[in-house]
């Protein structure tokens, strides 16, 4: 070949010689210079000692720091600076992966999120938002399922209250047996939940701890109940209460607070007319209030009513 043959025995020998520069030569003088790249076919078997060295370049290049960069152990976390036990403002942080940036749309097709920002081509997703449960104009879920039962308006809620805790409020101090027992008296002691809807309802439960005579007033009463309070000797009134009554007979604090009279006493619907005795008193009584001539008769009608529909 012309032109290749003076090249060939040059490379060659440049080879032969490389152990003996790398022994003599100063490593940054070696891995300065521009040494030529020989013929693949030509390239003799190198030695041990060559295969362990770092690679060179394509044009065996190389920087002194290579090997000073393999060697180097990796860089710890910068230790928090503190004084004595106490850390500085200027050196807290968030722990690694605490916090994450906020996606910006529309900033170009390099981020993911631009041109569309995501939304996709035209259409009504694409272009703003429609109201909560609309369909695209065809009837929508909660118009095709039929309606099912009903909310009655009228319904009353009243929370139970037994004999049995009635008797151990007593037994521990917490309330007078010889004073008028009302809705604001249980409350006060714990007799009874804070939520007090419509009144309160006495149960039956616990009704032989009842040994001495009791006076209640209350929204309702089971037939047990008072059976039992009255062969005691005691006597039960059903009375009514409005939402402002209740609220003047629990809380009569409230309205001096707001610089208002403490309202009358409301008298109960048409409805609820033939289930209580009387209107509640306000403010909460102490005393218990005998019975009229009329009311006995009343209730005792209520009650044989109750057992004829029984």
């Amino acid at each position: 070949m012309i032109g290749g043959g003076s090249r060939q025995p040059k490379a060659a020998a440049m080879l032969r010689r490389f152990p003996e520069l790398l022994r003599t030569t100063s490593t940054a003088t070696l891995l300065s210079r521009r040494l030529p790249q020989p013929h693949r076919h030509l390239l003799p078997a190198l030695p041990a000692d060559l295969l362990s060295a770092p690679r060179l370049a394509s044009h065996f290049y190389a920087t002194q720091s290579a090997p000073v960069a393999a060697a180097r152990p990796p860089r710890a976390p910068r230790p928090l600076r503190t004084v004595g036990s106490l850390l500085r403002l200027n050196d807290l942080r968030d722990n690694p992966g605490a916090t994450k940036q906020k996606t910006r749309k529309g900033r170009g097709i390099g981020s993911g999120k631009g041109k569309t920002a995501g939304r996709g081509h035209k259409g009504q997703k694409a272009r703003g938002t429609a109201r909560f449960g609309f369909e695209g104009g065809q009837t929508p879920l909660r118009r095709r399922l039929p309606r099912r039962g009903f909310k009655n308006r009228f319904s009353l809620t009243f929370q139970p209250c037994g004999l049995g805790k009635i008797a151990k409020l007593i037994n521990a101090g917490k309330i007078d047996s010889s004073e008028l027992i009302t809705m604001k008296t249980l409350k006060d002691t714990c007799g009874i939940g804070k939520q007090i809807k419509d009144g309160i309802r006495l149960m039956g439960r616990g009704a032989e701890e009842i040994k001495w005579p009791i006076h209640l007033e209350v929204s309702r009463a089971t037939a047990r109940a008072k059976a039992a309070v009255e062969a005691a000797g005691g006597t039960v009134r059903l009375v009514y209460y409005n939402k402002l009554g209740f609220r003047a007979l629990l809380k009569p604090e409230w309205f001096a607070k707001k610089g208002r009279l403490i309202p009358k006493a409301a008298r109960p619907p048409p409805k609820q007319r033939d289930k209580v005795d009387s209107i509640g008193r306000l403010p909460a009584p102490t005393k218990p209030f005998p019975f009229t001539t009329e009311e006995l008769e009343f209730s005792a009608k209520r009650e044989a009513a109750k057992v004829i529909i029984a």
